[in-house]
Parts: structure tokens; sequence; C-alpha cells
């Protein structure tokens, strides 16, 4: 009998330990298609409609609906891949991002991250393009994600897309990964049916930021939300003053568009609280009550959290009064 309770003790332990790894996040593998290598090795027009063909996800990357042929895409990216200029722009990024062994890397630990959490996440395939802008910057499916490496160029890049100074400061090789997780998120983000306030958009912000900073723990915070560490550092320094404008203003549950995007929307600062706050200061506090909120609630994982509607609840059970961390 003694042998036999120690054998079950031994395979209960095993057992104990095996789920404990069948549990733990596991890398995912990666690997990455470089596109842009077949786009500029296309000699026709004509090679170039048979890449479309065969992966038809650049259709939507290149915002082309059902009804419109591909043909005017096919000759302009053709016009543009055959320009000496992006050909050599072309060969400067290859050099700058080299074989992107830090983004599979990266990619690669959030996505068993993801995984872990959410057993039915399937990897998607990874593709990098460079069309000289033509398409967008990342394009995200639940299938396959593109990459337009020529908006990540960063500032000493020969060309940059046309976008404003506020915008531009995103567009680097650091910001891929982070804006690639944001997008995934948006998967499990639950929303409330019929909440149009601008509560409601702030904890959509706000859980969509923390599934970034959960799946990506290493990743900086201002390369999740976009604000500079100085920005970071200010706002949280005045977030009382922040919170106290929002009250005052019953911004919570403005439901008013315009009104919802003077501190929702991407602006270069929000005037309105002062002119060094940046845009979207309404993300940020949404970040920071989903924040407050997991601290208070310690037990709630991230599938619970991102499948929760609730928006006044979760303002209530974050108790966040516009405190920082030590308070």
């Amino acid at each position: 009998m003694k042998s036999t309770f120690q054998f079950i003790i031994v395979l209960l332990a095993f057992c104990t330990a095996f789920s404990a790894c069948e549990n733990s996040p596991k890398e995912v593998p990666v690997t990455v298609r470089r596109l842009e290598n077949e786009f500029f090795a296309a000699k026709t027009p004509d090679e170039l409609s048979l890449l479309f063909k065969k992966n038809p996800y650049l259709r939507a990357y290149f915002g082309l609906s059902k009804e419109v042929p591909d043909t005017a895409a096919v000759n302009a990216l053709y016009a543009n891949i055959t320009n000496t200029e992006l050909q050599q722009f072309n060969q400067d990024l290859q050099t700058q991002f080299g074989d992107l062994a830090s983004l599979k890397t990266q990619l690669q630990q959030a996505f068993g991250q993801i995984q872990a959490s959410f057993p039915d996440f399937k990897a998607p395939q990874i593709v990098t393009v460079v069309t000289g802008f033509m398409g967008s910057d990342l394009y995200v499916s639940d299938s396959v994600i593109v990459i337009g490496l020529d908006y990540f160029g960063g500032p000493k890049a020969k060309y940059r897309p046309q976008l404003f100074d506020y915008q531009l400061h995103r567009y680097r090789q650091e910001y891929i990964v982070p804006a690639i997780l944001f997008f995934i998120s948006e998967k499990y983000n639950k929303i409330p049916a019929n909440d149009q306030t601008l509560l409601a958009d702030m904890m959509w912000y706000g859980k969509g930021f923390e599934f970034v900073k959960h799946v990506a723990p290493q990743t900086p915070d201002s390369l999740i939300i976009g604000y500079s560490q100085e920005q970071l550092e200010d706002v949280y320094a005045s977030q009382e003053d922040i919170w106290a404008y929002f009250l005052d203003r019953k911004l919570l549950y403005q439901t008013r568009d315009a009104e919802k995007d003077r501190f929702i929307g991407e602006r270069p600062a929000t005037p309105e609280i002062s002119q060094y706050c940046p845009g979207g200061i309404a993300r940020w506090v949404g970040w920071r009550i989903i924040n407050r909120y997991l601290q208070e609630n310690p037990s709630v994982k991230l599938p619970e959290l991102m499948a929760n509607t609730n928006v006044r609840q979760l303002l209530e059970a974050s108790k966040y009064k516009g405190q920082k961390e030590e308070e």
C-alpha cells in the first residue's frame, strides 16, 4: 500500500506539473513572407496581376472592393516598382529592417501569450510589402497581417508617408508590433451594444491597451499609446486635474460625436485642458481606469476583462479618482 500511495503522489505531482506546462504560454512559430521581393521581381503587369490572384488579401490591403477590378492598382504598382527611386528606397529598407528577427521574436512570444488566454487564436501569416505608400501601413485580419515597410522607415528614411508630424513619430520600426497587437485585440474587445458615451469609448481603448501590455509585457507604455515618455510623465503627474476636468464638464456620458472626438480622437494636443496635454487624452484616462480596475480586482483574467461590456461597473470597481499609484 505504501508503494502504491507513493506512486499516486508522484503521478499527481507529474500531472500537476504537466498541466502547468500545458497552461503556460509557449512561443508560436512565426515566419515572414517578404512579398516585396516578389513585387520587384515582376517583369510585367501580368506577373503582378498573378500575384494578386494568388494572394486575395492584397485586394483588401489596397482597399479594393469586390466590385472594383484590380487592373488600375496593378498598373500603378508596376509603375512604382519599375521606378529607380523606389527600387533604391526598397534596398535601403531591406538593409534597415534586415531579417526582421526582432519582430518575429516579439510576435512569437506575444502570440503565445494570446493563445494561452484565448485557445482559439491561430497565428496569422505575416507578410511584408513595399509599394511606395500605395496600400495601408498595416492590414490585419484573422488569417494574415500585411506590413507596409515603407511606412515605418523612421525619421532618417529618404521618403516618409504624408502625415502630420504628431502622427509621423509613431511610424518607426518599434511601433509595428504594438500596433499589430492592438488590432488583434479588437476581436476579443467586446463593446456595449447601445452605449454611445465617451466612457464606453474610453473603456474600449483602455482594454485594448491593456491587452497589448498583457501579451507583450516588456513593451514600453509609450509605444503602446503613442505618447512620448515626457508626455506620459506629464499626464501622469497631472491626472488629478485631467480627471477633474472630465467630471466638471460631465464628459464621461457625453454622446455627441463632435464633443467626444475632441478628447478621444487623434489630435496634436488637447488645448481645452492644456496646450501641453496630448491628443487622445481620453484614451489614456481609459487605460488608467482599466489599470486601476485590475489592481482592485486581481482575480480578473484577460478574457474576462475583454468580455466585460459594463463600462459603469468597470469605472466604479476601479475606484479611480485621478490618483497616482502611490496614493
